[in-house]
């Protein structure tokens, strides 16, 4: 665990060490200046979520091997964009979310209340 607050005001958990999740890629959805997408909801992947994200113009589904990436499936764990997590909630189409994991930067964007219905944990 780092020394970085999650929404409940502990210090963050990991969300995913496989698939490598995090601004950093060190598993945490920990963020800093650098981190201008503000990577902080340790989101749960749908289906659902997933091609509304594309629809978005923003798709997590498809490898980019050049950087990394492989592609996300329902049930992996990522750390979303806050603002990207409010924008499919109000959509109707926000993923469930591990609070545990998710970084407290995120309550800028988000009321911890929305989290919380959306919560595995």
């Amino acid at each position: 665990m780092t020394s970085q607050p999650n929404v409940l005001g502990e210090p963050i958990e990991p969300c995913s060490l496989d698939p490598m999740t995090g601004w950093y890629r060190n598993g945490c959805c920990e963020t800093g200046g650098d981190d201008t997408g503000v990577h902080t909801v340790c989101a749960i992947m749908t289906d659902e979520f997933l091609a509304f994200s594309k629809s978005m113009g923003n798709d997590l589904s498809t490898p980019m091997p050049q950087y990394g990436f492989p592609g996300l499936k329902a049930g992996d764990q990522w750390c979303l964009c806050a603002s990207r997590w409010q924008e499919a909630f109000e959509a109707g189409k926000a993923p469930r979310v591990r609070l545990r994991s998710t970084h407290a930067h995120t309550l800028e964007f988000v009321r911890l209340d929305d989290l919380k219905r959306f919560a595995v944990d």
